[in-house]
């Protein structure tokens, strides 16, 4: 699974969707070994992005919940403004500050019919 994850990190960095800042902080996160905790927390910060039409998705990136800052930052990259707009401005200090403090599920979904897509932000 971490090889698919490397592979989507540098498909992202060749389309310019992530600078090669982001992608060698991604890859490194992959490199680290992932530790075993009974906390039962959040382990995993997903982004997809979902082709409306279909359902498949056209992107879908897992990282590490410690890279959560990174992780924001690219998924609302594909977020188009005046979807933004229409989620009432999305404060994403606010989402962060929830994540770090234990939210977890699906706590983005926004639509774009004119784009065809579907983001979807999930801890996990």
């Amino acid at each position: 699974m971490v090889e698919n994850e490397k592979l989507q990190i540098l498909q992202m960095l060749q389309d310019n969707k992530i600078s090669a800042e982001e992608a060698s902080r991604l890859l490194a996160a992959l490199e680290e070994p992932q530790t075993t905790s009974s906390g039962g927390g959040a382990k995993w910060f997903r982004v997809r992005v979902l082709d409306l039409d279909t359902g498949k998705a056209k992107v879908n990136v897992n990282l590490p919940i410690a890279l959560i800052d990174v992780g924001l930052n690219i998924g609302m990259k594909f977020v188009p403004q005046e979807a933004l707009g229409q989620a009432n401005e999305l404060d994403i200090q606010k989402l962060l500050e929830a994540i770090k403090h234990g939210a977890s599920g699906k706590l983005v979904e926004v639509e774009d019919e004119d784009e065809g897509i579907r983001v979807e932000v999930i801890v996990e």
